[in-house]
């Protein structure tokens, strides 16, 4: 895993200075801390920064081709490197490295852009042809790797591996893109097709970008995407058994490496599948960590130490206070952008622990969403199959009566809590899904605003862009249209964000099997019914891992990383709460009313309503401002 960055040219060959290149890299050194270098022509500089985990020595970067005609800086891993390296060289290339870079260089001079669906792993990538005098710049189908571009004003195109490279060139303007501040507070991240500063792009997962020398940057290319369209055949038991066998070729895949290997194990059904395939495969033990808090209702390492003694682990844990707001400042750091999803915190820690034992770290992350894992997918379906007995002309005006007067009631049992499934029973399944997956309703959104900021934003809503992603999707059901969205759109911009930056922070690399491409292209296929049942999500991968999993792992809710923020901010972050009107920089932006915050604010510390969510979310956009100046 490394930290890629560079410059090209559009309006000519002009020359580079490698001094710029390297202090772009040195912005993102702790992606890479094995190794560093910079490679310039006219028109082109590359840098890079490496973590070696592949044929140690023998792969520096930049690299050039053996022909001398190709130079490639790359993050990431390619899994099927070694078959492809027999392919190439029966087709008469030449190697010089045992390595998986030189792959990608070849399958390149091979193939062009056609190189892209024969890569199956992770990646980001800017390969630079001096024969044709272009740059490709490649992201891999689900968007694990992060790629950041911007247009600067004299015709350079800068990218980088994050926003901070880009922030390392004298010449990006630091404008915020108030559409970006609508978008984080609805989903509590900036997605892929927003930046936070204006004229930065993140270059969407599974798209490809060519750049010329001579001519404006062309639009980005989708080589890749995911179908819900098509129905595998066959009995529960015939495609569990595909299940297993894409699931242990995802593990094993990944389990290369010329450093310590080690594993995320939760406890959960995920990373307990991902550990037991891996203690399967392996002859020695799975190095496994944990992180557990020092408050039982939120502590799941009793679970986790039940899986590493099932599979002989070689475990480690460290019990974490969850009073751990003394990284609020770092994290917000990692990011860049404001991002608010406060499971980051015991991500981090974790991350720390793994590193240092192993270099590589396997994870579970990514069959939620591939296989409808998340609550909200399995109450979509529900609901779509409610919304099909009633027209819409009837919905509408019952259900959206009932949702505007119902009491928002997050203090009360469950089942009382009906105001947000009213509202969603009242609008089209797209709609009712981007408010279940929305962290800030519209509603609570507009009462934050100005009316300046309002004239900003427009016409715009942050939900537009989910809304017709959905109806766009290569889809049959209101579910697959929901795990198209979280494939989408959740996935990269927030689980696989929220990992790369955590892991990259301690200098890991995390890998996470269930999203091997293969798998979740099985997954897309599933008929309904063995995805989910009645309230059980991934209903197949559970009925298939009961041969490895006992059964109150497979079928205890799910609970995932917690944060108690509402504690933080009514204790050790009360000063912060409170000040977010009154210290100045959110009140010199003109976005939001200050009278609004203060109240809330004032209302979540005496205890009088729980605002945290809303809270942290402008706590952490006021941190990303103070970084982004």
């Amino acid at each position: 895993m490394c930290g890629i960055a560079g410059i090209v040219h559009t309006e000519g060959p002009k020359p580079v200075d490698p001094d710029r290149v390297r202090r772009m890299c040195d912005a993102i050194a702790h992606r890479g801390p094995d190794g560093e270098g910079v490679w310039t022509a006219p028109g082109i500089g590359l840098g890079h920064r490496r973590l070696s985990i592949i044929d140690l020595a023998g792969s520096p970067q930049p690299m050039k081709a053996a022909e001398g005609d190709a130079v490639i800086v790359f993050n990431g891993e390619i899994y099927n490197f070694r078959d492809l390296r027999k392919e190439l060289q029966a087709l008469g290339a030449q190697f010089r490295t045992d390595g998986d870079t030189e792959v990608i260089l070849q399958a390149w001079r091979q193939w062009g852009t056609a190189c892209l669906p024969r890569l199956h792993g992770m990646f980001a990538f800017a390969l630079y042809d001096l024969r044709q005098r272009t740059t490709l710049l490649a992201r891999d189908r689900l968007g694990v790797k992060p790629l950041f571009t911007a247009r600067l004003a004299d015709g350079a195109v800068i990218f980088g591996s994050e926003l901070k490279a880009l922030l390392a060139h004298p010449s990006l303007r630091r404008e915020i893109d108030p559409l970006a501040v609508e978008d984080y507070l609805a989903w509590g991240y900036v997605p892929d097709h927003r930046s936070m500063l204006k004229g930065v792009e993140k270059l969407p997962a599974g798209h490809y970008q060519l750049l010329r020398h001579d001519a404006p940057p062309a639009a980005p290319v989708q080589w890749w995407d995911v179908s819900f369209a098509d129905r595998a055949n066959g009995s529960a038991e015939d495609l569990g058994a595909h299940l297993l066998h894409h699931m242990r070729d995802a593990v094993t895949s990944r389990m290369v490496a010329d450093v310590p290997l080690g594993a995320f194990l939760s406890g959960g059904v995920d990373s307990s599948s991902v550990v037991a395939l891996m203690a399967e495969a392996s002859a020695t033990p799975v190095k496994t960590c944990s992180i557990g808090f020092d408050v039982a209702a939120l502590d799941e390492t009793a679970y986790a130490d039940r899986i590493a003694a099932r599979f002989a682990t070689e475990h480690r844990k460290r019990l974490v206070s969850p009073d751990d707001f003394s990284l609020v400042d770092r994290l917000a750091g990692m990011f860049d952008e404001p991002f608010a999803d406060a499971s980051a915190l015991p991500t981090f820690r974790v991350c720390e622990l793994a590193r240092e034992h192993v270099t590589v770290a396997l994870s579970g992350d990514g069959a939620d969403e591939a296989f409808a894992g998340y609550r909200r997918q399995t109450f979509q379906h529900r609901e779509e199959q409610a919304r099909a007995l009633l027209p819409s002309a009837l919905r509408k005006p019952l259900f959206g009566t009932l949702g505007r007067l119902w009491p928002k009631a997050d203090w009360a049992p469950r089942p009382l809590r009906a105001k947000t499934t009213l509202l969603s029973l009242a609008a089209s399944g797209e709609e009712g899904y981007a408010r279940a997956l929305s962290v800030t309703s519209p509603e609570l959104r507009e009462t934050l605003y100005t009316p300046d900021f309002k004239r900003l934003r427009g016409d715009y809503r942050a939900e537009q862009p989910l809304i017709e992603l959905m109806r766009k999707a290569p889809a049959r059901s209101g579910l697959d249209r929901a795990q198209y969205a979280d494939l989408k759109f959740y996935l990269p911009g927030d689980i696989l964000t929220k990992v790369d930056r955590t892991s990259m922070a301690v200098g890991l690399e995390a890998r996470e099997p269930l999203l091997d491409h293969r798998l979740v292209e099985f997954g897309a296929s599933l008929p309904e019914r063995l995805r989910v049942r009645g309230a059980t999500g991934k209903w197949l991968i559970k009925q298939t891992m009961r041969r490895y999993l006992p059964e109150d792992v497979l079928f205890r809710p799910k609970m995932g990383f917690v944060t108690p923020l509402a504690q933080w901010l009514r204790g050790p972050l009360a000063h912060e709460a409170r000040a977010l009107a009154s210290d100045g920089l959110l009140a010199r932006t003109g976005w939001l009313d200050a009278a609004r915050i203060d109240a809330l604010a004032d209302a979540h510390v005496s205890g009088r309503a729980d605002h945290s969510r809303l809270i942290w979310q402008l706590l952490m956009l006021r941190k990303s401002l103070q970084l982004l100046g």
